[in-house]
């Protein structure tokens, strides 16, 4: 998330400050976190995103699961002014040491938040699957009956990307809802069959059309490997996958060495038989348009389960805070706005659209509307947070 214009923050605090200190504070610790997601810097800018925080010590734990131990990391601040929340980030390899969710979970943690990352074993292989709801749902309670951690039994969840409408789906079910204070969906899904159908072809529920970022086309094709190849190619097609996605994370912080790795997957490509080959090959060109076209007449077989659709399935009744990028084009913004419509009817909703963000990162300048919009739905998790 980035705001360009560092000038708007500084003007709304001046406001607010201006209001009266008291009422004021919650909004500007919550201006205080826009600028450290933001990255922003500067002498006040600086002394903005320090207000309020402290150190933070991490440990590193394991989470028992019905399917295994999870991975899992705390982050306690010196002191806590909120109760804890569980955050999930997206499908990545790095897991909980992926940098922005390291960052993300540091953000919220120096402000007094304290925080709790999980790492489920489908998220690292690039997996959509009901076990990341069932993990999720795992660890929920454990977290929440943890006395250092949730001493009400009550915790915050937040869930980054597909992990938000997953997040939705396991806040909602019996064994967890008394234990979940609120939930976050930042990216998230209503529908998998609609997000997937979008990325395939572009094509929005609404009718509308919007260019589909590879990111998502790709972790679809790892989906649906079974039914794309014959069984004794589903390894390698896979194996060649993660190469690629491994080149196109490294490129984000470290060019040479994803040069190198996006040249390994391609060697690894021209090794593999046919109809791997060809995949691969759209999947090296960021050919959106040819691998949507071959994955399509595959996407119900993937997203059949109502365990994977918050839309299909959630029961939750927590106070629900929907963000979304309004330019995102791995899950497209309507999710969320047709999400509150069906949320609506059993929780409390908080919808923000936002151009200020988007899931692959662009941004554009920011109105002084849009940056209090913004300061206002943080304002608002913090007061379903408080202890």
């Amino acid at each position: 998330m980035r705001l360009p214009r560092k000038r708007t923050v500084l003007l709304l605090v001046v406001v607010l400050l201006a209001v009266g200190a008291w009422t004021a504070v919650p909004y500007v610790r919550a201006a205080s976190l826009v600028v450290r997601l933001a990255g922003l810097h500067g002498p006040w800018l600086d002394r903005l995103g320090a207000f309020q925080t402290g150190p933070v010590t991490t440990r590193d734990l394991t989470i028992p699961g019905r399917r295994g131990a999870m991975r899992a990391r705390v982050y306690e601040p010196a002191q806590r002014r909120a109760r804890t929340v569980l955050l999930t980030g997206g499908v990545h390899a790095k897991g909980i040491d992926e940098p922005r969710l390291v960052k993300l979970a540091g953000d919220l943690a120096v402000a007094g938040t304290p925080v709790v990352t999980a790492e489920i074993d489908d998220l690292l292989r690039y997996r959509i699957s009901p076990n990341l709801t069932d993990g999720l749902e795992d660890a929920i309670v454990w977290v929440s009956r943890e006395p250092s951690l949730a001493g009400d039994g009550r915790i915050g969840v937040f869930g980054v990307s597909f992990a938000g409408g997953l997040s939705i789906v396991a806040a909602g079910r019996p064994a967890v809802a008394p234990h979940v204070a609120y939930v976050i969906s930042f990216g998230g899904h209503s529908s998998l069959p609609d997000v997937v159908t979008f990325l395939c072809t572009g094509r929005q529920p609404d009718g509308t059309h919007r260019d589909p970022h590879d990111y998502g086309v790709v972790v679809t094709l790892m989906n649906t490997a079974e039914q794309m190849v014959p069984a004794d190619q589903v390894d390698g097609l896979r194996v060649a996958i993660t190469s690629f996605m491994t080149a196109s994370h490294l490129a984000m912080v470290d060019q040479k060495a994803a040069a190198a790795e996006f040249s390994r997957t391609r060697e690894m490509t021209a090794a593999l038989p046919e109809p791997s080959r060809t995949l691969m090959t759209y999947v090296n060109t960021r050919n959106v348009k040819a691998l949507g076209a071959a994955l399509l007449p595959h996407v119900a077989a993937f997203t059949e389960d109502s365990a994977l659709s918050p839309a299909r399935s959630t029961t939750v009744t927590a106070p629900v805070f929907l963000l979304h990028g309004a330019d995102d084009n791995v899950v497209p913004a309507i999710e969320s706005r047709r999400l509150a419509v069906v949320l609506e009817r059993t929780a409390p909703v908080h919808l923000l659209v936002t151009s200020l963000i988007t899931h692959a990162e662009v941004d554009r300048p920011p109105t002084a509307g849009e940056v209090w919009e913004l300061i206002r739905f943080w304002r608002a998790v913090a007061a379903a947070g408080s202890l």
